[in-house]
């Protein structure tokens, strides 16, 4: 490494510098860069001096042996020669919000990809869940992926199989915007059967990492990733997640960050619905298309329509002439009295209503009784259907 990542001024290569030597979310090391500062972090680690606070002298060893490999100006080369950049706190392009994470809040971020990380964060909405997903989870990710691209909702995932690959190819075929967070370097596509996919994201959208180019993915960084995930976006929803889920570990990052955590319900005999599931039992809410979503974390007035049912000619009558309509038997004529009775009205009431009834073909006369119409008694089939 150069003099010029030991120059305190010289922030952006320091940071380069530390994201090769210390892995991400690591808060001890985010607690030396806010009360020591980069260069001063950068400079005991390249001098092999006494351990800065909260690590072991194994770990440091560790920490050291990177840094004797570390080479920020080749790992700029070669961002730049994928098509990336760095961005870290202090530049125009980084999202507020992921200073939420405190001492856990990236150092910088892998960035490819012509629009602006912030600008797109602040409209934006993570979709994430199971891997080995149903056809169901398939579907319904697509589905509220292209339903917020259309809304003009930016869709954030993380670029896995299953529900993120779905999650962005609905947002993809909606011509609309979509961001993966890699646990990799963006110049390292995985998993590799996305190759075409992500390729398909950094030209349309945005691909974005904390690790150096290069860098593979492990089982931790694949959880430690959801966090920037769970930061970056005003809520969270997961779709079809089993109880071990890692997709779990962004909506309870999201939970911690007070952000918005949604969940979309599915079969109770799925096992893949059983983390929703309990997430719905707790603090998430349920969400079942993209207009639900966007009532939650849009702006205000942005509301969903009110779901009802069909809209039945009988619910257009005034209440007590549907009473008596309901007092009619079905298979049979009934004398004006039984009818009066079972709407809880007078006789002289229930003539004048059988008549309205009559006019508007639900009733007919029966000698000195009256009875249900083939109309109302199909109406009534259809209004309660057999359980």
């Amino acid at each position: 490494m150069t003099g010029g990542a030991e120059d305190p001024g010289d922030e952006r290569l320091g940071r380069v510098f530390l994201a090769r030597v210390i892995e991400p979310g690591d808060e001890v090391a985010g607690r030396w860069v806010r009360e020591s500062g980069v260069g001063e972090v950068v400079r005991r680690l390249r001098r092999g001096g006494e351990a800065l606070p909260g690590v072991t002298a194994t770990r440091w060893a560790g920490l050291l042996a990177r840094a004797g490999r570390a080479e920020p100006e080749r790992d700029l080369a070669l961002a730049r020669a994928a098509g990336a950049r760095f961005v870290c706190p202090g530049d125009a392009e980084w999202p507020r919000q992921l200073d939420d994470l405190g001492d856990g809040r990236p150092l910088g971020l892998w960035v490819r990809g012509r629009p602006s990380l912030r600008m797109w964060a602040l409209r934006s909405v993570a979709v994430v869940g199971a891997r080995a997903c149903t056809e169901y989870g398939t579907h319904t990710a697509a589905t509220l992926a292209a339903g917020l691209a259309e809304r003009g909702w930016v869709v954030v995932s993380g670029g896995a199989y299953g529900v993120d690959g779905a999650a962005h190819r609905g947002a993809l075929a909606a011509r609309g915007a979509t961001v993966a967070v890699l646990a990799c370097g963006v110049d390292q596509p995985y998993p590799r059967g996305h190759a075409a996919l992500i390729g398909r994201i950094a030209h349309q959208g945005l691909v974005v990492g904390e690790l150096p180019p290069g860098d593979h993915p492990t089982p931790s960084r694949f959880i430690l990733r959801n966090r920037v995930i769970a930061a970056l976006t005003r809520g969270t929803v997961v779709v079809e997640a089993a109880r071990r889920s890692g997709s779990l570990a962004t909506a309870r990052a999201a939970q911690r960050l007070g952000r918005f955590t949604m969940g979309v319900p599915g079969p109770v005999t799925s096992a893949l619905s059983a983390g929703v599931h309990d997430l719905l039992r707790g603090e998430a809410t349920l969400v079942t298309d993209a207009t639900e979503i966007t009532e939650l974390v849009g702006a205000m007035g942005d509301l969903a329509p009110v779901r009802r049912g069909p809209v039945l000619p009988r619910d257009l009558l005034e209440p007590h002439t549907r009473g008596v309509l309901a007092a009619l038997p079905a298979g049979r004529a009934a004398p004006v009295e039984e009818i009066a009775l079972g709407a809880r009205t007078t006789r002289e009431d229930a003539v004048a209503r059988l008549y309205e009834l009559r006019a508007l073909g639900y009733v007919e006369r029966h000698g000195d009784g009256w009875k249900l119409t083939r109309q109302a008694v199909i109406s009534v089939r259809d209004r309660h259907p057999p359980c």
